[in-house]
Protein backbone atom coordinates (compact mmCIF):
# COMPACT_ATOMS: atom_id res chain seq x y z
CA UNK A 1 0.00 0.00 0.00
CA UNK A 2 1.14 3.52 -0.80
CA UNK A 3 -0.93 5.20 1.86
CA UNK A 4 2.19 6.51 3.59
CA UNK A 5 3.26 8.49 0.56
CA UNK A 6 0.00 10.42 0.47
CA UNK A 7 -0.46 10.69 4.22
CA UNK A 8 3.00 12.05 5.05
CA UNK A 9 3.62 13.97 1.86
CA UNK A 10 5.90 16.94 2.24
CA UNK A 11 7.92 15.62 5.20
CA UNK A 12 11.75 15.66 4.90
CA UNK A 13 13.31 12.41 3.73
CA UNK A 14 16.19 11.44 6.03
CA UNK A 15 17.60 8.88 3.67
CA UNK A 16 17.97 11.43 0.92
CA UNK A 17 19.68 13.85 3.29
CA UNK A 18 22.22 11.27 4.42
CA UNK A 19 22.99 10.28 0.82
CA UNK A 20 23.59 13.91 -0.06
CA UNK A 21 26.47 14.03 2.42
CA UNK A 22 28.93 12.27 0.18
CA UNK A 23 31.85 10.59 1.93
CA UNK A 24 30.70 11.26 5.52
CA UNK A 25 28.43 8.24 6.15
CA UNK A 26 25.78 7.84 8.85
CA UNK A 27 26.32 9.25 12.32
CA UNK A 28 27.61 6.82 14.96
CA UNK A 29 26.09 7.21 18.46
CA UNK A 30 25.95 5.25 21.72
CA UNK A 31 22.40 3.99 22.07
CA UNK A 32 21.05 2.22 25.21
CA UNK A 33 20.70 -1.56 25.05
CA UNK A 34 18.65 -2.60 28.04
CA UNK A 35 18.19 -6.31 27.33
CA UNK A 36 21.84 -7.21 27.80
CA UNK A 37 23.11 -9.26 30.76
CA UNK A 38 26.13 -8.01 32.67
CA UNK A 39 28.04 -8.91 35.83
CA UNK A 40 29.22 -6.10 38.07
CA UNK A 41 31.57 -6.05 41.03
CA UNK A 42 30.12 -3.50 43.48
CA UNK A 43 31.50 -2.49 46.86
CA UNK A 44 28.25 -1.70 48.69
CA UNK A 45 30.10 -0.14 51.61
CA UNK A 46 31.48 2.57 49.33
CA UNK A 47 27.95 3.50 48.24
CA UNK A 48 27.03 4.66 51.76
CA UNK A 49 28.57 7.87 53.04
CA UNK A 50 30.56 7.81 56.26
CA UNK A 51 28.17 10.31 57.86
CA UNK A 52 25.00 8.50 56.77
CA UNK A 53 22.32 8.01 59.42
CA UNK A 54 22.30 4.25 58.88
CA UNK A 55 25.90 4.06 60.10
CA UNK A 56 24.92 5.93 63.27
CA UNK A 57 22.11 3.47 63.95
CA UNK A 58 24.26 0.42 63.22
CA UNK A 59 27.03 1.74 65.47
CA UNK A 60 24.47 2.05 68.27
CA UNK A 61 22.96 -1.39 67.72
CA UNK A 62 26.39 -3.00 67.42
CA UNK A 63 27.24 -2.00 70.98
CA UNK A 64 24.06 -3.33 72.59
CA UNK A 65 23.82 -6.36 74.82
CA UNK A 66 21.13 -8.50 73.17
CA UNK A 67 22.03 -11.72 74.93
CA UNK A 68 18.42 -12.19 76.11
CA UNK A 69 17.33 -12.51 72.49
CA UNK A 70 20.37 -14.44 71.30
CA UNK A 71 19.96 -17.02 74.08
CA UNK A 72 16.58 -18.00 72.61
CA UNK A 73 18.17 -19.11 69.32
CA UNK A 74 18.11 -22.89 69.06
CA UNK A 75 20.61 -23.19 66.18
CA UNK A 76 24.04 -23.75 67.77
CA UNK A 77 27.52 -24.58 66.56
CA UNK A 78 28.09 -28.22 65.66
CA UNK A 79 24.34 -28.86 65.80
CA UNK A 80 21.78 -29.17 62.98
CA UNK A 81 19.26 -26.45 62.31
CA UNK A 82 18.81 -23.47 60.03
CA UNK A 83 20.32 -20.29 61.53
CA UNK A 84 17.77 -17.47 62.02
CA UNK A 85 18.31 -13.81 61.21
CA UNK A 86 20.34 -11.95 63.81
CA UNK A 87 18.10 -9.94 66.19
CA UNK A 88 20.73 -7.21 66.03
CA UNK A 89 20.13 -6.87 62.29
CA UNK A 90 16.34 -6.93 62.68
CA UNK A 91 16.49 -4.18 65.30
CA UNK A 92 18.75 -2.02 63.13
CA UNK A 93 16.46 -2.48 60.13
CA UNK A 94 13.37 -1.32 62.01
CA UNK A 95 15.16 1.63 63.62
CA UNK A 96 16.42 2.92 60.30
CA UNK A 97 13.12 2.13 58.56
CA UNK A 98 11.35 4.32 61.13
CA UNK A 99 13.53 7.29 60.14
CA UNK A 100 13.04 6.52 56.45
CA UNK A 101 9.24 6.46 56.50
CA UNK A 102 8.93 2.68 55.93
CA UNK A 103 6.11 1.56 58.18
CA UNK A 104 5.12 -1.94 57.01
CA UNK A 105 6.99 -5.22 57.00
CA UNK A 106 6.20 -5.91 53.34
CA UNK A 107 7.57 -2.53 52.28
CA UNK A 108 10.70 -3.13 54.36
CA UNK A 109 11.21 -6.52 52.71
CA UNK A 110 11.08 -4.87 49.28
CA UNK A 111 13.56 -2.21 50.35
CA UNK A 112 15.99 -4.86 51.58
CA UNK A 113 16.14 -6.31 48.07
CA UNK A 114 16.36 -3.10 46.06
CA UNK A 115 17.70 -0.14 48.09
CA UNK A 116 21.46 0.23 48.61
CA UNK A 117 21.16 1.44 52.23
CA UNK A 118 19.08 -1.54 53.28
CA UNK A 119 21.28 -3.89 51.26
CA UNK A 120 24.25 -2.48 53.16
CA UNK A 121 22.50 -3.20 56.45
CA UNK A 122 21.50 -6.72 55.42
CA UNK A 123 24.98 -7.59 54.11
CA UNK A 124 23.66 -10.44 51.99
CA UNK A 125 21.13 -11.74 54.53
CA UNK A 126 17.76 -12.34 52.86
CA UNK A 127 14.60 -11.05 54.54
CA UNK A 128 10.96 -12.04 54.69
CA UNK A 129 8.13 -9.91 55.98
CA UNK A 130 6.84 -12.50 58.46
CA UNK A 131 10.10 -12.43 60.42
CA UNK A 132 10.26 -8.65 60.28
CA UNK A 133 6.68 -8.24 61.45
CA UNK A 134 6.93 -10.77 64.28
CA UNK A 135 10.10 -9.17 65.60
CA UNK A 136 8.71 -5.64 65.66
CA UNK A 137 5.44 -6.40 67.47
CA UNK A 138 7.21 -8.63 69.98
CA UNK A 139 10.04 -6.33 71.07
CA UNK A 140 8.15 -3.66 73.06
CA UNK A 141 9.82 -4.65 76.35
CA UNK A 142 13.25 -4.58 74.72
CA UNK A 143 12.66 -1.15 73.20
CA UNK A 144 11.37 0.19 76.51
CA UNK A 145 14.55 -0.97 78.24
CA UNK A 146 16.82 0.38 75.50
CA UNK A 147 15.06 3.75 75.62
CA UNK A 148 15.72 4.04 79.37
CA UNK A 149 19.34 2.88 79.08
CA UNK A 150 20.10 5.24 76.20
CA UNK A 151 18.56 8.16 78.09
CA UNK A 152 20.65 7.32 81.16
CA UNK A 153 23.80 7.30 79.01
CA UNK A 154 22.88 10.70 77.57
CA UNK A 155 22.34 12.07 81.08
CA UNK A 156 25.74 10.73 82.20
CA UNK A 157 27.34 12.42 79.19
CA UNK A 158 25.74 15.71 80.15
CA UNK A 159 23.72 15.98 76.96
CA UNK A 160 20.36 16.02 78.70
CA UNK A 161 18.89 17.02 82.05
CA UNK A 162 15.74 15.48 83.49
CA UNK A 163 14.78 18.26 85.92
CA UNK A 164 12.33 19.85 83.46
CA UNK A 165 10.11 17.64 81.30
CA UNK A 166 7.17 18.30 79.00
CA UNK A 167 4.17 16.17 78.08
CA UNK A 168 2.06 16.31 74.97
CA UNK A 169 -0.11 13.93 72.98
CA UNK A 170 -0.19 13.12 69.30
CA UNK A 171 -3.08 11.34 67.59
CA UNK A 172 -2.19 8.64 65.08
CA UNK A 173 -4.70 7.14 62.65
CA UNK A 174 -5.53 3.53 63.46
CA UNK A 175 -5.57 0.65 60.99
CA UNK A 176 -9.37 0.65 60.94
CA UNK A 177 -11.99 2.37 58.85
CA UNK A 178 -14.91 4.39 60.09
CA UNK A 179 -17.29 1.87 58.53
CA UNK A 180 -15.90 -0.90 60.77
CA UNK A 181 -17.60 0.63 63.84
CA UNK A 182 -20.95 -0.87 64.73
CA UNK A 183 -23.41 -1.06 67.59
CA UNK A 184 -24.23 -4.20 69.56
CA UNK A 185 -26.99 -5.40 67.25
CA UNK A 186 -24.77 -5.01 64.17
CA UNK A 187 -21.84 -6.79 65.79
CA UNK A 188 -24.08 -9.64 66.97
CA UNK A 189 -25.42 -10.09 63.44
CA UNK A 190 -21.96 -10.10 61.89
CA UNK A 191 -20.71 -12.54 64.52
CA UNK A 192 -23.49 -15.01 63.82
CA UNK A 193 -22.71 -14.82 60.09
CA UNK A 194 -18.98 -15.36 60.74
CA UNK A 195 -19.65 -18.38 62.96
CA UNK A 196 -21.91 -19.90 60.30
CA UNK A 197 -19.21 -19.40 57.66
CA UNK A 198 -16.62 -21.08 59.91
CA UNK A 199 -18.86 -24.11 60.43
CA UNK A 200 -19.52 -24.39 56.71
CA UNK A 201 -15.84 -24.15 55.79
CA UNK A 202 -14.89 -26.74 58.41
CA UNK A 203 -17.35 -29.14 56.84
CA UNK A 204 -15.96 -28.44 53.35
CA UNK A 205 -12.37 -29.02 54.50
CA UNK A 206 -13.29 -32.38 56.01
CA UNK A 207 -15.27 -33.40 52.93
CA UNK A 208 -12.61 -32.66 50.27
CA UNK A 209 -9.73 -34.99 49.55
CA UNK A 210 -7.28 -33.07 47.30
CA UNK A 211 -4.54 -31.27 49.18
CA UNK A 212 -4.50 -28.01 47.21
CA UNK A 213 -8.21 -27.40 47.69
CA UNK A 214 -7.94 -28.29 51.37
CA UNK A 215 -5.23 -25.66 51.82
CA UNK A 216 -7.39 -23.01 50.16
CA UNK A 217 -10.40 -23.91 52.25
CA UNK A 218 -8.29 -24.00 55.41
CA UNK A 219 -7.05 -20.48 54.67
CA UNK A 220 -10.61 -19.27 54.17
CA UNK A 221 -11.64 -20.93 57.42
CA UNK A 222 -8.77 -19.28 59.28
CA UNK A 223 -9.74 -15.86 57.90
CA UNK A 224 -13.37 -16.35 58.96
CA UNK A 225 -12.28 -17.56 62.40
CA UNK A 226 -10.05 -14.53 62.89
CA UNK A 227 -12.90 -12.24 61.89
CA UNK A 228 -15.08 -13.91 64.51
CA UNK A 229 -12.40 -13.32 67.13
CA UNK A 230 -12.22 -9.65 66.21
CA UNK A 231 -15.98 -9.35 66.47
CA UNK A 232 -15.98 -10.93 69.92
CA UNK A 233 -13.23 -8.52 70.96
CA UNK A 234 -15.40 -5.65 69.69
CA UNK A 235 -18.27 -6.88 71.85
CA UNK A 236 -16.00 -6.82 74.90
CA UNK A 237 -14.93 -3.30 73.93
CA UNK A 238 -18.58 -2.23 73.84
CA UNK A 239 -19.04 -3.25 77.48
CA UNK A 240 -15.88 -1.35 78.44
CA UNK A 241 -17.03 1.80 76.62
CA UNK A 242 -20.43 1.56 78.29
CA UNK A 243 -18.87 1.32 81.77
CA UNK A 244 -16.61 4.33 81.15
CA UNK A 245 -19.52 6.39 79.85
CA UNK A 246 -21.71 5.56 82.83
CA UNK A 247 -18.94 6.46 85.27
CA UNK A 248 -18.29 9.75 83.48
CA UNK A 249 -21.98 10.69 83.37
CA UNK A 250 -22.44 9.84 87.06
CA UNK A 251 -19.46 12.04 87.93
CA UNK A 252 -20.92 14.92 85.95
CA UNK A 253 -24.41 14.38 87.35
CA UNK A 254 -25.89 14.10 83.87
CA UNK A 255 -29.15 12.14 83.81
CA UNK A 256 -29.49 12.07 80.03
CA UNK A 257 -29.27 8.67 78.43
CA UNK A 258 -25.97 8.46 76.51
CA UNK A 259 -25.81 7.34 72.90
CA UNK A 260 -25.40 3.66 72.21
CA UNK A 261 -21.67 2.90 72.02
CA UNK A 262 -19.95 1.58 68.92
CA UNK A 263 -16.79 -0.51 68.51
CA UNK A 264 -14.63 -1.49 65.56
CA UNK A 265 -14.76 -5.01 64.16
CA UNK A 266 -11.27 -4.43 62.68
CA UNK A 267 -9.40 -3.05 65.70
CA UNK A 268 -11.45 -3.34 68.88
CA UNK A 269 -9.10 -1.10 70.89
CA UNK A 270 -9.21 1.83 68.45
CA UNK A 271 -11.51 4.75 69.23
CA UNK A 272 -12.90 7.57 67.13
CA UNK A 273 -11.18 10.76 68.28
CA UNK A 274 -10.54 14.28 67.11
CA UNK A 275 -7.43 14.58 64.96
CA UNK A 276 -5.07 17.51 64.48
CA UNK A 277 -6.93 18.70 61.38
CA UNK A 278 -10.24 18.89 63.28
CA UNK A 279 -11.73 15.73 61.76
CA UNK A 280 -12.88 12.65 63.66
CA UNK A 281 -11.33 9.31 62.70
CA UNK A 282 -10.33 6.01 64.37
CA UNK A 283 -6.98 6.45 66.09
CA UNK A 284 -4.78 6.18 69.15
CA UNK A 285 -3.60 8.88 71.54
CA UNK A 286 0.18 8.62 71.94
CA UNK A 287 1.35 10.39 75.09
CA UNK A 288 4.98 11.56 74.95
CA UNK A 289 7.06 12.91 77.83
CA UNK A 290 10.23 14.61 76.64
CA UNK A 291 13.00 16.93 77.72
CA UNK A 292 11.75 20.45 77.18
CA UNK A 293 14.63 21.78 75.09
CA UNK A 294 16.72 18.90 73.76
CA UNK A 295 13.87 16.95 72.08
CA UNK A 296 14.59 13.58 73.70
CA UNK A 297 11.73 11.17 74.46
CA UNK A 298 11.79 10.19 78.13
CA UNK A 299 8.54 8.24 78.46
CA UNK A 300 5.83 7.02 76.13
CA UNK A 301 2.36 5.59 76.64
CA UNK A 302 -0.31 4.65 74.09
CA UNK A 303 -3.93 5.09 75.09
CA UNK A 304 -7.28 5.12 73.31
CA UNK A 305 -8.64 8.03 75.34
CA UNK A 306 -9.85 10.79 73.08
CA UNK A 307 -9.01 13.52 75.62
CA UNK A 308 -5.74 14.41 77.36
CA UNK A 309 -7.61 15.30 80.57
CA UNK A 310 -6.41 13.18 83.47
CA UNK A 311 -3.38 11.69 81.66
CA UNK A 312 -0.72 13.70 83.50
CA UNK A 313 -0.55 11.61 86.66
CA UNK A 314 -0.29 8.22 84.88
CA UNK A 315 2.67 9.53 82.86
CA UNK A 316 4.41 10.92 85.94
CA UNK A 317 3.96 7.60 87.72
CA UNK A 318 5.39 5.82 84.72
CA UNK A 319 8.39 8.15 84.68
CA UNK A 320 9.04 7.45 88.35
CA UNK A 321 8.84 3.71 87.71
CA UNK A 322 11.37 4.01 84.86
CA UNK A 323 13.91 6.40 86.37
CA UNK A 324 13.21 6.26 90.11
CA UNK A 325 12.46 9.97 90.51
CA UNK A 326 10.14 12.72 89.31
CA UNK A 327 11.08 15.94 87.49
CA UNK A 328 11.20 19.22 89.39
CA UNK A 329 9.18 21.09 86.76
CA UNK A 330 6.58 19.60 84.45
CA UNK A 331 5.20 21.43 81.41
CA UNK A 332 1.91 20.33 79.86
CA UNK A 333 -0.64 21.60 77.38
CA UNK A 334 -3.91 23.15 78.53
CA UNK A 335 -5.89 19.96 77.99
CA UNK A 336 -4.00 18.21 80.80
CA UNK A 337 -5.18 20.66 83.46
CA UNK A 338 -6.86 18.28 85.90
CA UNK A 339 -7.11 19.72 89.42
CA UNK A 340 -6.67 16.26 90.95
CA UNK A 341 -3.45 15.66 88.98
CA UNK A 342 -2.05 19.10 89.82
CA UNK A 343 -2.79 18.63 93.53
CA UNK A 344 -1.17 15.18 93.50
CA UNK A 345 1.92 16.49 91.70
CA UNK A 346 2.25 19.33 94.23
CA UNK A 347 2.29 16.77 97.03
CA UNK A 348 5.09 14.92 95.21
CA UNK A 349 7.20 18.06 94.88
CA UNK A 350 6.54 18.67 91.17
CA UNK A 351 5.77 22.18 89.92
CA UNK A 352 3.19 21.91 87.15
CA UNK A 353 3.14 24.51 84.38
CA UNK A 354 -0.12 24.22 82.47
CA UNK A 355 -2.35 27.07 81.24
CA UNK A 356 -5.81 27.02 82.82
CA UNK A 357 -8.87 26.70 80.63
CA UNK A 358 -11.09 29.72 80.10
CA UNK A 359 -14.24 29.84 82.21
CA UNK A 360 -17.64 29.71 80.51
CA UNK A 361 -18.74 32.65 82.65
CA UNK A 362 -15.84 34.86 81.61
CA UNK A 363 -14.17 34.96 85.03
CA UNK A 364 -10.42 35.26 85.38
CA UNK A 365 -9.03 31.67 85.37
CA UNK A 366 -6.01 32.75 87.44
CA UNK A 367 -8.08 33.91 90.41
CA UNK A 368 -8.43 31.52 93.38
CA UNK A 369 -11.63 29.50 93.47
CA UNK A 370 -13.62 27.82 96.17
CA UNK A 371 -12.38 24.30 96.74
CA UNK A 372 -8.84 24.91 95.46
CA UNK A 373 -6.21 23.01 97.38
CA UNK A 374 -2.73 24.37 98.12
CA UNK A 375 -1.34 22.80 94.95
CA UNK A 376 -3.98 24.28 92.65
CA UNK A 377 -3.71 27.69 94.34
CA UNK A 378 0.06 27.71 93.85
CA UNK A 379 -0.40 26.62 90.24
CA UNK A 380 -2.82 29.48 89.47
CA UNK A 381 -0.45 32.03 90.99
CA UNK A 382 2.50 30.52 89.17
CA UNK A 383 0.83 30.63 85.76
CA UNK A 384 -0.36 34.21 86.33
CA UNK A 385 3.19 35.47 86.97
CA UNK A 386 5.57 36.57 84.22
CA UNK A 387 8.21 34.20 85.57
CA UNK A 388 5.85 31.25 85.22
CA UNK A 389 4.91 32.23 81.68
CA UNK A 390 8.58 32.49 80.73
CA UNK A 391 9.33 29.06 82.22
CA UNK A 392 6.40 27.59 80.30
CA UNK A 393 7.59 28.78 76.87
CA UNK A 394 9.98 25.85 76.13
CA UNK A 395 7.01 23.45 76.15
CA UNK A 396 6.27 24.13 72.49
CA UNK A 397 9.70 22.78 71.49
CA UNK A 398 8.56 19.25 72.36
CA UNK A 399 6.15 19.35 69.42
CA UNK A 400 9.19 19.20 67.12
CA UNK A 401 9.32 15.50 67.98
CA UNK A 402 5.77 15.03 66.69
CA UNK A 403 6.62 16.96 63.53
CA UNK A 404 9.69 14.79 62.98
CA UNK A 405 7.56 11.66 63.33
CA UNK A 406 5.08 13.05 60.83
CA UNK A 407 7.95 13.59 58.40
CA UNK A 408 8.92 9.97 59.06
CA UNK A 409 5.44 9.02 57.86
CA UNK A 410 3.92 8.18 61.26
CA UNK A 411 0.45 9.14 60.09
CA UNK A 412 -1.46 5.85 59.91
CA UNK A 413 -0.58 2.64 61.65
CA UNK A 414 -0.23 -0.73 59.94
CA UNK A 415 -0.73 -2.78 63.14
CA UNK A 416 -3.75 -3.27 65.40
CA UNK A 417 -4.03 -3.25 69.17
CA UNK A 418 -2.46 -1.04 71.84
CA UNK A 419 0.44 -3.41 72.55
CA UNK A 420 1.54 -3.54 68.92
CA UNK A 421 1.06 0.20 68.50
CA UNK A 422 3.25 0.71 71.59
CA UNK A 423 6.05 -1.33 69.98
CA UNK A 424 5.82 0.64 66.73
CA UNK A 425 5.91 4.05 68.41
CA UNK A 426 8.79 2.95 70.65
CA UNK A 427 10.80 2.32 67.47
CA UNK A 428 10.21 5.92 66.45
CA UNK A 429 11.07 7.19 69.94
CA UNK A 430 14.35 5.28 70.18
CA UNK A 431 15.36 6.30 66.64
CA UNK A 432 14.64 9.92 67.51
CA UNK A 433 16.86 9.74 70.59
CA UNK A 434 19.71 8.00 68.74
CA UNK A 435 19.89 10.53 65.92
CA UNK A 436 19.25 13.53 68.19
CA UNK A 437 21.99 12.38 70.57
CA UNK A 438 24.38 12.01 67.65
CA UNK A 439 23.58 15.56 66.48
CA UNK A 440 24.20 17.05 69.92
CA UNK A 441 27.38 15.04 70.52
CA UNK A 442 28.86 16.09 67.17
CA UNK A 443 27.33 19.55 66.92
Amino acid sequence: MMVGDDLFEGLPVHGARRSAQVGRGAARMREPVRDQVELRAVDIDSLIGQDHAVRVIWSYVEGLDLSTLEDRIKAREHRPGHPPISPRLLLALWLYASSDGVGSARALERQCGSHDVYRWLCGGVSMNYHTLSDFRVGCADLLDRLLAEHLAALADAGLVTLDCLAQDGVRVRASAGAASFGRKATLDRHLSIAEAVVDQLKHEVDARSDASTRRIEAARERAARERGERLRAAQVALDEIERHRQAREEKRGNRKKPKEPRASSTDAQARVMKMADGGFRPGYNVQVASTAGEQFVVGLEVTNAGSDHGLMRPMLERLRALSGHLPRRYLADGGFGSAEDIEWAHGEGVEVFCPPTQSKHGTDPFLPRRGDGPGVSAWRARMASETGKAQYKPRSICECIHARWRNWNLRQLTVRGIEKVQAVVLCYALTNNILQGHRLANG
